[in-house]
């Protein structure tokens, strides 16, 4: 491949990321700095930092924001539990059966997102078939049954990218440490475990980022209390007409989606083999 055609293949997707990244993030800036106006659009363009100083003072947005921590924070290792395991059950599978289950993972994609919370919640309602087989009454609109539909959501996430790094571990390396005495669950916490961590990094990610700002299944089932950032920003820009502090709210969350991701990916790098 000659120079000039690589500079035209990189050319696509740099095109792309200016056209779908940048310049909305450049407007969303833009307005962070401006300040609110009665009028269409409800801004006048200029430059303060009023808008983000209340985002960072105001105990509403504050406890908002760390409140969608503490849910993302939750339904990640809630998937990362339940997600090791089955991606490990998965890449150690027959070779024939490996399709089939990963199939099953993802075949909760093949229907609307819409319509899989809606079924939750005739599940989670008090007369619903969950309530009945476990006899606790008020799961709908509750914690617990948002984060159920948020485990149920991003689980998928965690599952694949956990399976594409366990699929492509050394065996050997297992055997090796099992023939010099190690029991199974040494195995697991000082092979097979240290060895996943870019998979486990990847797979927080695309379960962490997408979480925090969630609207729909705290909205749908977790009632009026589930007062998250997504809920927030919404309320700001469609509701009270906000634009600058709406887009102040999502600068900081940008802030936060960037620094704790590359903090956990940093951490989950694999030293070089010396």
């Amino acid at each position: 491949m000659t120079a000039a055609t690589r500079r035209w293949v990189l050319a696509v997707p740099t095109l792309w990321l200016i056209l779908l990244l940048v310049a909305p993030l450049a407007i969303v800036l833009l307005i962070a700095f401006a300040t609110p106006a009665d009028r269409i659009p409800p801004f006048s363009l200029g430059f303060t930092l009023d808008n983000l100083r209340l985002v960072a003072s105001d105990p509403l947005y504050r406890d908002a924001l760390l409140r969608s921590l503490r849910v993302a924070g939750i339904s990640t290792v809630i998937c990362l539990v339940m997600g090791f395991p089955a991606a490990l059950a998965i890449a150690r599978a027959p070779s024939r059966w490996r399709n089939a289950l990963l199939l099953a993972v993802m075949l909760p994609f093949w229907t609307g997102f819409l319509m899989r919370i809606n079924a939750w919640i005739g599940l989670l309602a008090d007369d619903g078939l969950i309530v009945r087989l476990l006899g606790t009454p008020h799961l709908l609109y509750t914690d617990t049954a948002m984060y159920i539909g948020m485990v149920y959501t991003y689980l998928p996430f965690m599952v694949l990218p956990l399976y594409a790094r366990l699929s492509r571990l050394d065996p050997t390396l297992m055997q090796a440490a099992a023939d010099l005495g190690a029991p199974p669950w040494r195995v697991f916490l000082r092979v097979i475990l240290p060895l996943s961590r870019p998979g486990i990094a990847a797979g927080a990610a695309l379960v962490f980022v997408p979480a925090i700002g969630e609207y729909v299944i705290p909205a749908l089932l977790g009632g009026p209390q589930a007062q998250l950032i997504g809920k927030v920003l919404w309320e700001e820009f469609f509701s009270n007409r906000d634009w600058p502090t709406a887009s102040a709210v999502a600068v900081w969350l940008l802030v936060v989606l960037i620094a704790i991701p590359a903090v956990v990916m940093r951490a989950a790098k694999v030293p070089p083999k010396r």
